[in-house]
């Protein structure tokens, strides 16, 4: 069996690369491809529809009665699914917009939380089946978020990861970007720093 480590690499920044939480995505991503690890990416700003009625109704039929166009929209589910399923590592790019995570990226759960295949309900509650997986959060802020009320990103991440059943997170900020040059500045020199340090 090989050992070689599977790392997921997802951005979700719209200035797409360019962006701080990409840039420190990438930064651990490199990291752990200098040790030999196979690296996946994905960017969830691209091909990444919405849910609407329709691709919900495709996502939660049985098999036997979907249609071509409904089997395609689970098949892309499928898809997204199999790469968070061969991860051992999944690296999360979250910056804040008005107090929560992108919509792209919002988009993206809702193509991969399925019950019965990333998640299921039992008599005792709901039980993640993405388990034994470690992931680093990116998140990027204009202002100073972390620990006050106005965090809506930071549970909200705990509690969806957490339903899928990826409970070991490790969380990178990166706040007060907007503020400053040069406050962005020592923020973004902070977090690369805590990168470089992360024991992988």
């Amino acid at each position: 069996m090989s050992s070689t480590k599977n790392v997921l690499a997802i951005s979700s920044s719209i200035f797409g690369e360019h962006g701080e939480s990409s840039k420190l995505v990438e930064r651990l991503a490199k990291r752990f491809e200098a040790q030999g690890a196979k690296i996946a990416r994905r960017n969830v700003t691209q091909n990444i529809p919405h849910l609407d009625a329709t691709r919900f109704k495709a996502l939660s039929s049985p098999a036997d009665q979907l249609d071509d166009a409904q089997r395609s929209v689970v098949a892309f589910s499928n898809a997204l699914i199999a790469e968070l399923q061969a991860a051992d590592t999944i690296i999360l790019a979250a910056p804040m917009y008005n107090f929560s995570i992108p919509s792209q990226l919002k988009s993206y759960f809702d193509h991969v939380a399925r019950a019965g295949i990333t998640f299921k309900y039992t008599e005792q509650g709901p039980v993640g089946l993405l388990q034994n997986k470690k992931v680093y959060v990116m998140t990027t802020r204009g202002g100073f978020y972390k620990d006050t009320p106005n965090d809506l990103e930071t549970p909200y991440l705990k509690n969806l990861l957490g339903f899928l059943g990826l409970t070991n997170l490790e969380i990178i900020y990166v706040e007060g970007i907007g503020i400053s040059a040069e406050q962005k500045a020592q923020a973004v020199k902070a977090a690369e720093a805590e990168v470089d340090a992360l024991k992988i």
